[in-house]
């Protein structure tokens, strides 16, 4: 009897352990909830900078009597300083692949990487993962082989937030003389 009983127990208090150990685990509650104030804030931070930038390019623009600058539809502006007449009229197009030479300057002319530090580009259009700026991948595709033209990019076309490391800091809009050496179609 006594071992029936002692049975009886250890199989009881097996059942009840199983039964509190294959609980399944409540799901905790978040320890802090946003309400998309940080990205809201960042939206008008990034608005107030392209404000701030778009009045010093159009001064800077308005200072250069020489140049006709154009606006273009991705965000800069842009000047064709020379052309050859005698090349094709012919514009990269997706797949293409082309080299160029590019400059970046500050706003004021100061030089910040030469074209002979960045080398000739060799850049297959809108396929490389090459690691260029979207205002130079937007700009290339609207010159001809031969073509020398003076981009002006606020921040966000350029290098943006995060600068380049030790040499331009963060939005910091800027100026590129790109020459487009030729264009291989695909």
């Amino acid at each position: 009897m006594y071992y029936n009983m002692s049975r009886i127990l250890s199989i009881s208090c097996l059942i009840i352990a199983c039964m509190y150990s294959c609980k399944s685990p409540k799901a905790r509650a978040p320890e802090k909830t946003t309400s998309g104030s940080f990205i809201e804030a960042s939206v008008e931070r990034n608005k107030l900078i392209y404000k701030q930038e778009k009045a010093l390019i159009q001064e800077l623009i308005k200072k250069d009597s020489l140049r006709d600058y154009i606006s273009s539809e991705s965000g800069f502006w842009y000047t064709i300083s020379q052309k050859d007449s005698s090349a094709s009229q012919q514009k990269p197009t997706l797949g293409d692949l082309i080299a160029f030479t590019y400059n970046v300057k500050d706003l004021k002319g100061n030089l910040i990487v030469s074209a002979k530090e960045n080398g000739i580009q060799n850049y297959k259009v809108d396929q490389s993962n090459q690691d260029l700026i979207s205002g130079i991948r937007d700009g290339i595709k609207l010159l001809s082989v031969g073509e020398q033209a003076t981009f002006i990019f606020p921040s966000y076309k350029a290098y943006g937030y995060y600068g380049i490391e030790k040499i331009l800091g963060t939005n910091v809009p800027i100026t590129s003389d790109i020459t487009l050496i030729s264009i291989n179609q695909n």
